[in-house]
């Protein structure tokens, strides 16, 4: 068996009267997370029944409410992406060649699709200033697909028929049905182009 000896003092069980707290009195400042007052200050541990001063408790309820909308809009904002990221493996696994999807690849594609809609978006922002509005409308983003060559995949899923006076009327139009004209596109690196020799 093990003895102390006689010029050590154990530190279990012996407490000064300075560090003695009462029982029923927070071991914590409720203010500690806004930095109001310092953590060792005397008197700094109060009992959460009893206020500072009149506008303590309508401090302490805003600042309550302010954590509580801080940590439900971060938990809307985690709980959105993992809807985003869920559609995203969905569409994936779609295809029939598709097994595994890695965990990095919706979060990829999830931030491609944030920046090609930030694009489109200012592309049709670009249109509609231009026809001094302040409402974004859908021939907008039509007009941003036809003036725009990297979007010419969308030319097909936008419909044009709220474009066709705006953007395209300068361009004369063929007479007969549209129907026997086969589509053909060419990319832009492969089209002719007038070169001016001074």
């Amino acid at each position: 068996m093990d003895q102390q000896g006689h010029g050590q003092t154990s530190a279990t069980g012996i407490v000064s009267s300075a560090a003695a707290v009462p029982y029923g009195i927070a071991g914590y400042q409720p203010n500690q997370m806004m930095g109001t007052s310092a953590p060792g200050s005397a008197g700094s541990i109060r009992s959460p029944t009893q206020p500072s001063g009149a506008s303590a408790p309508s401090s302490q309820l805003a600042q309550h409410q302010l954590a509580y909308q801080h940590i439900h809009r971060q938990q809307q904002q985690q709980l959105q992406q993992q809807l985003q990221r869920f559609w995203i493996k969905k569409i994936m696994k779609a295809d029939e060649d598709v097994r595994m999807i890695s965990a990095e690849a919706p979060v990829v594609f999830a931030r491609a699709c944030e920046m090609f809609i930030l694009e489109l978006t200012l592309r049709s922002w670009n249109h509609t200033e231009e026809n001094k509005r302040r409402t974004l409308q859908k021939n907008d983003i039509g007009a941003a697909i036809t003036r725009t060559d990297i979007f010419d995949f969308l030319v097909d899923i936008v419909p044009r028929d709220d474009i066709k006076d705006e953007v395209l009327g300068s361009v004369p139009r063929i007479e007969g049905p549209a129907e026997g004209l086969p589509y053909y596109y060419m990319p832009p690196q492969l089209t002719p182009r007038l070169v001016l020799r001074e």
